[in-house]
């Protein structure tokens, strides 16, 4: 009997150790490429990699059907365009969980409903004031069916807070007060997350001279001390989270545990995008990893030893995404599958081999061109010369007084050269107003001055 008893007590506590690991580290499985293998493949790759959790940004039949069957906990997303008609209309809210939960649950483990995707970053009046209604029409049909397991929330961005620093200064945003209230209120009562997207990337990679880079790594023995709340910060995203925490327990609601829907690091980017490597990826996803999966969990100064569960950022490189080049480069995984760099989801693997010294930590320092790249040289001629004729016309006449017949800039009579000098001189004009160097991915930056005789192209200097 004594040894009985040792057994039992033995796998009790390796049944509550195996629990407390369950559920911290997923994956989110974006979709935008035109070169990504199937849902099939992508969700073997998922498993393969021993993520516990996935993320998707729709409710798409086939993953549904293919998530069946296994060990991973799902989410999936309403889109920000359904917000208000499930909102007015709780029957078509009722059939939206009808056809994208119970059609495949409980076989697939749908565990939570993401409400919209950063919400409060697009300045919708109307969604702001139907989002917690949605929500709330969701998870009433949740309840009439029994259904307990499944959480509902909606994700949020950083930009939802006006202050982020310090730490114990975080509040939220002046003008989401009136909704933000009831949302958390929502959160509150029915035990749900707020999910959040944080990504120490932006803040350090706009700061660089502020901000060091071994603090938003999680490495080195840099320590920032909190003068509103005394508390010790070894790391930005304890930083970012703290503040979240202190918004909300300022609104009466100091008991929500946050959940972090998307994190990462880009592992390539532009130009004027620094630290945008493999090398700083992999250190801040395996650190972050270690962090989240940490037993007991190490939370954060203002909530120690709370567990944060992540979806890191993101499953692959994603090539039709728009924006600068770290949009479509946050992937664990290239197109083909194979990894960008080693990772261990797990946390248990602490060794790797080395990986090439970044180069771009420090940004550049310079002039920079924004011209058609060999992608777009190469591709269709008519696109580019309908991006050329769009860019133009938000020009104020710019292209007519420099690349009109007799102009200084009408030679060489080509697309590719007209199209050059149009994208340098939008993006020197509005790239403060964060308008990338893209062009529907035609084009890119360079540090070659593509002037040409009495024809100067506009440029950056940073």
């Amino acid at each position: 009997m004594t040894n009985l008893a040792a057994l039992l007590i033995f796998l009790t506590i390796i049944s509550v150790s195996s629990a407390q690991a369950i559920d911290r580290i997923g994956i989110n499985y974006g979709k935008l490429g035109n070169n990504l293998p199937s849902p099939y493949h992508s969700i073997e790759l998922i498993k393969s990699m021993k993520a516990t959790m996935v993320k998707l940004y729709d409710a798409d039949p086939e993953a549904l059907k293919l998530l069946a069957g296994t060990d991973l906990r799902v989410s999936i997303m309403v889109r920000n365009e359904d917000i208000v008609e499930l909102a007015t209309n709780e029957t078509l809210a009722s059939q939206w969980v009808q056809d994208n939960v119970f059609a495949y649950y409980p076989s697939t483990m749908i565990r939570s409903i993401m409400v919209g995707n950063e919400v409060y970053s697009n300045h919708n009046a109307e969604q702001w004031d139907n989002l917690v209604l949605a929500m709330q029409h969701i998870k009433n049909t949740l309840h009439t069916h029994d259904i307990h397991d499944i959480k509902v929330g909606t994700p949020l961005a950083m930009d939802i807070l006006g202050s982020t620093f310090p730490p114990s200064n975080g509040t939220f945003r002046v003008d989401t007060l009136t909704t933000i209230v009831p949302l958390l209120q929502f959160l509150n009562k029915t035990g749900s997350y707020f999910f959040l997207d944080v990504y120490p990337y932006f803040p350090w990679s706009s700061n660089i001279n502020t901000i060091d880079l071994n603090f938003t790594l999680f490495r080195g023995n840099i320590t920032y001390v909190d003068p509103g709340s005394n508390l010790t910060y070894t790391n930005l995203l304890d930083q970012m989270l703290d503040s979240v925490y202190f918004s909300m327990s300022k609104l009466g609601f100091s008991n929500i545990p946050i959940f972090i829907a998307e994190t990462g690091w880009p592992n390539q980017g532009d130009l004027d995008q620094p630290g945008a490597n493999d090398y700083n990826a992999a250190i801040y996803n395996r650190n972050l990893i270690k962090k989240i999966v940490a037993d007991p969990p190490f939370g954060t100064p203002a909530r120690p030893g709370t567990i944060i569960p992540t979806f890191l950022f993101s499953l692959y490189n994603e090539n039709l995404k728009y924006g600068p080049r770290t949009e479509r480069y946050w992937g664990l995984l290239k197109p083909d599958g194979t990894p960008v760099y080693p990772i261990d989801l797990t946390g248990n693997q602490t060794v790797f081999g080395p990986l090439q010294e970044p180069t771009n930590n420090l940004g550049y320092k310079g002039r920079l061109w924004c011209v058609v790249d060999k992608m777009g040289q190469t591709g269709n001629a008519s696109e580019l010369g309908l991006a050329l004729r769009n860019t133009c016309s938000r020009l104020n006449g710019t292209c007519e007084s420099a690349l009109g017949p007799g102009k200084h800039c009408y030679e060489p009579v080509s697309v590719v050269w007209h199209a050059s000098f149009a994208f340098s001189a939008y993006w020197a004009q509005f790239r403060n107003c964060g308008e990338p160097c893209y062009f529907g991915g035609l084009a890119s930056l360079t540090t070659r001055n593509p002037s040409h005789g009495s024809c100067h192209f506009p440029s950056v200097s940073l």
